[in-house]
């Protein structure tokens, strides 16, 4: 895995802010998952200890937990700092946004899977998502939206729990 063509990249979503948290956020993490590719485990623990130290940091000054194990595609942006908290078994797909309040995790703790999300979603201000469920591509989670369930490509999900609207359903 390459360390710095993904950060250029990563600089690219952000429009070249340096300053922006997610950014930040997205350094700690891609150094996370760099240092998993030094073989020697013995040269491999320094760089833990620098990650762990890094990831920490980040975390109390920006409130984002993103932790080295999530996998996730291109494109993806933390759009507002703060109070967002992914589980490291989460995956996202390419072109995702994620805002302020936001958590993606386990929805029993004896069953730890947490949502797979397809490409391009686009997950609102404060929204929940939890549990073993998929979220397809093309899918905008609103506001506050609690999502429990299974979303199929192409809907809005809006509520507590979420109802989902297909964005191909005429009037």
């Amino acid at each position: 895995m390459k360390f710095f063509p993904n950060l250029r990249a990563d600089i690219k979503v952000y429009d070249g802010d340096f300053l922006a948290q997610g950014f930040w956020v997205m350094i700690v993490y891609r150094f996370g998952r760099w240092r998993y590719t030094i073989g020697s485990s013995l040269l491999r623990k320094p760089f833990s200890l620098l990650y762990k130290l890094s990831f920490k940091a980040v975390q109390i000054l920006t409130g984002i937990e993103l932790p080295c194990e999530v996998k996730i595609g291109e494109n993806f942006k933390i759009e507002h700092f703060g109070d967002i908290i992914v589980s490291g078994y989460a995956r996202f797909g390419n072109g995702c946004i994620i805002r302020n309040g936001v958590t993606v995790g386990l929805q029993n703790i004896e069953h730890p899977a947490a949502p797979l999300i397809g490409n391009n979603v686009n997950i609102g201000v404060g929204a929940k998502l939890l549990g073993d469920i998929t979220i397809g591509d093309n899918v905008d989670i609103g506001a506050n939206a609690v999502i429990i369930r299974d979303i199929p490509d192409n809907c809005i999900a809006v509520g507590i729990p979420a109802r989902i609207i297909s964005r191909n359903r005429s009037r």
